[in-house]
């Protein structure tokens, strides 16, 4: 079997006020454990998201972020207004004003759009349309083969990917990339199928184009590699229930 996405995890100075944003602005709920502070989907999002506690403040834009649907322009008028009401902002990543979409930041300064009604790319995905990344097609490869998804996008370099179980879409936009500053603060966390050992599930990602990372030690169990395009994640073996999974 191969990985399952468990969580995504986000480095955060202050964890628990960025999972009440969170949960508030999602409707998921809260779970404390581990080495952060931790949310469960209340819909088929499929993976959890944990907030770990770092000293440095933010610096430079994410890599990846939340895209959230909307279905009438009202919808989209009162989700802008929750978050700027739980401490969000808005912000510039470079949209046109043309553009129908609001760019907005967490109390972090985290980047997630608010989509406007009628897209037809997220027609199918729940509140959480999509974590849209930035990142080569190479990588949208990587990750299909890492987790048995299929592709449900593949044109101009452009990748995505979906679980069969539904949920959001992972996308990638194709070059040129932005440059790299700093350790990513959104990064997947996998667990190895059920029953397959660490060292060969490790070694089956390796030998899609994934390459070792930086091992941090901050939390036993866990291997941490690097995707294709440089992106951190980690795995660890199957502890038996995995929540939100």
């Amino acid at each position: 079997m191969t990985s399952q996405l468990l969580a995504l995890s986000i480095d955060a100075t202050a964890p628990e006020r960025l999972a009440r944003f969170w949960s508030a602005l999602l409707g998921w709920e809260p779970e404390e454990g581990g080495a952060g502070t931790v949310l469960v989907p209340g819909d088929d999002t499929g993976f959890l998201l944990r907030f770990l506690p770092v000293k440095e403040p933010k610096d430079g834009q994410n890599r990846a972020h939340f895209d959230l649907t909307s279905s009438s322009p009202d919808e989209q008028r009162r989700t802008v207004a929750r978050a700027l009401e739980l401490g969000g902002r808005h912000t510039d990543v470079g949209q046109r004003p043309e553009e129908t979409h609001v760019v907005l930041a967490d109390p972090e300064g985290n980047e997630f759009c608010v989509i406007a009604a009628g897209n037809t790319f997220l027609a199918d995905c729940g509140f959480v349309g999509a974590l849209a990344g930035d990142g080569t097609r190479e990588v949208g490869y990587f990750w299909s083969r890492a987790l048995d998804w299929p592709l449900v996008w593949d044109q101009d370099e452009e990748t995505a990917i979906r679980s069969p179980r539904g949920g959001p879409k992972l996308t990638w936009g194709g070059p040129p990339l932005m440059p790299r500053s700093g350790r990513d603060r959104v990064r997947f966390e996998l667990v190895a199928g059920e029953g397959e050992e660490l060292d060969a599930e490790v070694g089956r990602l390796l030998s899609l184009g994934a390459t070792r990372g930086r091992t941090t030690a901050a939390e036993p169990g866990w291997v941490d590699l690097l995707d294709p395009d440089g992106n951190e994640f980690r795995v660890r073996a199957d502890r038996g229930k995995q929540a939100g999974t």
